[in-house]
C-alpha cells in the first residue's frame, strides 16, 4: 500500500517497500536513503540508482581508509 496517502495508478511503479535503517554514519545514511529513489522508478531505472549508491558507498569507505590514524608518541618518558 502506498505510504503517506500517495495514490497508485496503473502506469506508476509500486514502491519496493524495503525499510532502510540508519547506520549512524551520516554519509552512509545519505546513500542508503538514496535507494528510496528507486521506489518512484520503473525497474529499468533502478540500475542507475543502485550504481550511484554503490559508487557513493565505495567512495565513502575509501575515504575512511585514507584518513590518517593517530599514532601514540613514544616520547612520554621523563
Amino acid at each position: 500500500m502506498p505510504a503517506s496517502g500517495a495514490e497508485h495508478t496503473a502506469d506508476s511503479p509500486l514502491p519496493i517497500g524495503v525499510e532502510r535503517t540508519p547506520t549512524g554514519h551520516a554519509e552512509v545514511d545519505t546513500w542508503i536513503e538514496r535507494l528510496g529513489d528507486a521506489d518512484r522508478l520503473t525497474t529499468d531505472g533502478h540500475i542507475e540508482v543502485y550504481e550511484d549508491v554503490h559508487r557513493g558507498l565505495r567512495d565513502t569507505l575509501t575515504a575512511l581508509d585514507a584518513r590518517p590514524v593517530p599514532t601514540l608518541s613514544h616520547n612520554n618518558r621523563r
